[in-house]
């Protein structure tokens, strides 16, 4: 029988393994609004090291006059539903966990710093509890949802790059 530390750490490696997927499909995105190949848009999309900077990459490209005003609002949609995701894995990757006792994890803390004059302020200190826990799988369930979205959008786009010479 797993420990309950194990099964939240279980979820957080789940989260961060659809988190991957659903940033990676962002490459098909990046070729199709600048209609060029694949190894291009992998190239831009490994420059970006963020994922602030290639939702924003995505977002400036839909905006152009010259994309398809259904793409834009896919885009925009996606740019969205990917932000509000964000925040869960963030969370689980940038924070310090506290434990109890019996050396379960009962808590996380935001690895943040606050200097206000001469008082410091930590990070937010939450509980992981049941009510967390579902917070997490209904986190992973929305992301497989969008890579659903994103993989059905991208192959009803189909070949749109030139071919390599």
């Amino acid at each position: 029988m797993r420990s309950r530390n194990e099964d939240l750490l279980l979820l957080v490696g789940q989260l961060n393994y659809t988190w991957t997927n659903t940033e990676s499909l962002l490459i098909h995105i990046i070729e199709h609004l600048m209609r060029t190949r694949k190894d291009v848009a992998t190239i831009v999309f490994l420059t970006l090291n963020t994922t602030r900077a290639r939702l924003d990459l995505i977002e400036r490209l839909a905006k152009l006059p010259t994309a398809d005003k259904d793409v834009r609002g896919f885009v925009m949609d996606i740019a969205a539903r990917m932000r509000r995701a964000s925040g869960m894995r963030n969370k689980y990757n940038h924070c310090i966990y506290g434990f109890d006792d019996t050396g379960t994890i009962e808590s996380t803390q935001l690895m943040r710093v606050a200097d206000y004059g001469d008082t410091l302020v930590y990070g937010r200190v939450e509980r992981v509890d049941e009510k967390e826990i579902a917070r997490i799988r209904s986190s992973i369930v929305d992301l497989v949802a969008l890579n659903r979205t994103l993989a059905e959008r991208i192959a009803a786009w189909g070949p749109h790059a030139p071919a390599a010479e």
